[in-house]
């Protein structure tokens, strides 16, 4: 049989020899958005397949391909050498830098992710239908905000198209219920939740209402949640669809750390504190900030006088096409000497997961980016949040409200204001040095252990995984 060089369509690189089959082979090609959550969660699950005997390829462009690749965390980096990458060239595309002082604070830079997935379509169609003709079954997993892209599996006798939701299965809940009216429910009283006003642009709705057309050419829905924390939601969506295709199979990301020969500095600043003594302060890869801003966290940090890791990086480029310098912000005169011992700045990407299991960790302020969410609860770290847009409003609500492992430190209805340090200070040490922070971590470590367990022998969350590997290799 031909190597991957020779009977597949695009450039691909693997470590691997060769992707032959067997004619009973079935095989998963993933399709992630162009975005670094994205990119990191079906990285992830293209690892949990893999580990089943599915050969698995991850399509996109070289760039971020090799963005994704660059940031593995938390595995051995070898353990991807045998997952299938294809580069696929698109054109290229301008980009400007995230402006933070625009009136609309929804990350615009993004818009080229949207463009240049556009263009997977064709060969994807080709990938496919090379992978069809050897293969007995062709799994593909598309994320939701892609599922375009992937219209032609249709087509194809032998290929199923599953759509991977970024977001929890509570924010999909909601959605559901609030179409229906809000009718009375049985799983408990449901909070006053944010409204969805100012979370994404106009173009943003656009997209994905189009998306959302090519979504009901689908044989399942994949979750990187677990059942252990959101089982009620997930009830409810195989209720209303009347379909048991609802596949919890996270958390995908690692629960135990492999040690690595080179570590990131900070760790070693880390192996020096106090157990649960340093709050974790990070943003994700979309987020950018006013200078103001900056301000008046750093002088609430300070204030606060609890130890800290502060990344403080801007939003990722994605105009990284185009290999502009990433921006340094200005930090208040004299900063980093006044909090030297107490805190660290970082001013480029950080291993998140190996920080959050660390024993000196205590405490996360995020923006409720749902991997971010989801690492932190793996880890036990609960979370002072402060949601910035898309689906991080309202999973701060199951975070702090639903299952009470975090505070909030801006509510979304002031949204627009300028987050003064008082409040930065107040949050944090509510979070760091207060009974209630403290009950809670018991809560965040408690939940830590029934996500954990999940993955043991018999759990809710390898079970899920094992119902889903079996209905794909059926």
């Amino acid at each position: 049989m031909a190597s991957c060089h020779q009977s597949l369509p695009g450039k691909i690189h693997s470590s691997s020899s060769s992707c032959c089959f067997d004619e009973h082979q079935v095989v998963v090609v993933m399709v992630p958005f162009p975005e670094q959550g994205h990119l990191n969660s079906l990285l992830n699950l293209s690892r949990l397949i893999l580990s089943h005997n599915i050969p698995v390829h991850f399509v996109g462009t070289a760039t971020h391909n090799r963005q994704a690749t660059l940031r593995v965390q938390g595995w051995d980096p070898n353990s991807i050498s045998n997952i299938h990458f294809h580069d696929f060239k698109v054109p290229s595309f301008a980009s400007t830098p995230p402006n933070p002082n625009t009136e609309t604070k929804m990350p615009s830079h993004t818009n080229p992710s949207f463009e240049v997935s556009s263009h997977f379509r064709a060969p994807l169609v080709a990938l496919l239908q090379s992978l069809s003709s050897v293969a007995r079954r062709v799994i593909v997993i598309r994320d939701s905000l892609v599922a375009s892209v992937a219209q032609d599996a249709k087509n194809i006798a032998n290929v199923e198209n599953y759509t991977f939701h970024c977001t929890c299965a509570f924010n999909l809940f909601l959605y559901y219920w609030e179409e229906m009216g809000k009718p009375p429910l049985e799983i408990g009283h449901i909070l006053e939740v944010p409204s969805l006003e100012g979370c994404f642009t106009h173009q943003m709705i656009e997209i994905m209402i189009e998306q959302s057309e090519f979504v009901k050419f689908n044989d399942g829905n994949i979750y990187n949640t677990t059942r252990e924390i959101e089982r009620p939601y997930m009830e409810f969506m195989e209720s209303i669809t009347g379909s048991s295709k609802h596949w919890a199979l996270g958390p995908f990301n690692p629960l135990t750390i492999e040690n690595k020969k080179s570590r990131h500095f900070i760790m070693e600043w880390l192996d020096r504190q106090e157990p649960k003594s340093v709050i974790y302060v990070s943003f994700g890869s979309t987020t950018t900030f006013t200078e103001e801003q900056i301000e008046q966290i750093a002088n609430g940090l300070e204030q606060s006088k609890q130890k800290f890791i502060w990344v403080l990086r801007d939003a990722d480029k994605k105009y990284i096409f185009g290999g502009d310098k990433v921006k340094e912000y200005d930090l208040p005169n004299r900063f980093e000497t006044r909090v030297e011992g107490m805190g660290r700045v970082v001013r480029d990407w950080a291993p998140q997961l190996e920080i959050l299991n660390h024993p000196s960790t205590g405490g996360f302020m995020s923006h409720c980016g749902w991997n971010s969410c989801m690492e932190s609860m793996s880890m036990g770290v609960p979370i002072a949040a402060w949601p910035m847009q898309f689906d991080q409003p309202r999973n701060s609500v199951l975070i702090t409200h639903v299952l009470k492992v975090g505070l909030v430190v801006k509510d979304w209805a002031q949204r627009d204001e300028l987050v003064t340090a008082s409040v930065i200070e107040n949050a944090v040490r509510r979070l760091m040095e207060t009974k209630e922070g403290d009950e809670m971590r018991e809560r965040a470590m408690n939940l830590k252990n029934a996500i954990h367990r999940s993955m043991d022998e018999g759990g809710v969350s390898r079970m899920e995984m094992e119902s889903f590997i079996a209905h794909i290799a059926r």
